[in-house]
């Protein structure tokens, strides 16, 4: 059906320029900042939330309450490194 669709379209020249100057745009990869962005920072909130529940055993919203702030400094100082980096 997709087929058919682009075959009876009006725009089907110009949407394969613009495709194909997307597939041959260049530029910096933005893999390593998504994964500073995102990833690490859930992998540091789990890891963090699962060792603070092994010290205090007694008590999950302080566990919790830790890694949320162990969290919210690592998204700080990448925030400021960024900012540093962008001067």
């Amino acid at each position: 059906m997709k087929g058919n669709a682009c075959q009876e379209c009006s725009q089907k020249d110009s949407c394969r320029q613009v495709f194909a100057k997307l597939g041959n745009a260049e530029g910096p990869s933005v893999a390593l900042k998504s994964i500073l962005a995102f990833l690490l920072p859930l992998v540091i909130f789990i890891a963090a939330l699962a060792i603070f529940e092994k010290i205090i055993q007694k008590n999950t919203g302080i566990s919790f309450l830790l890694a949320v702030g162990l969290t919210a400094i690592y998204v700080l100082v990448v925030w400021s490194v960024s900012k540093y980096l962008k001067k």
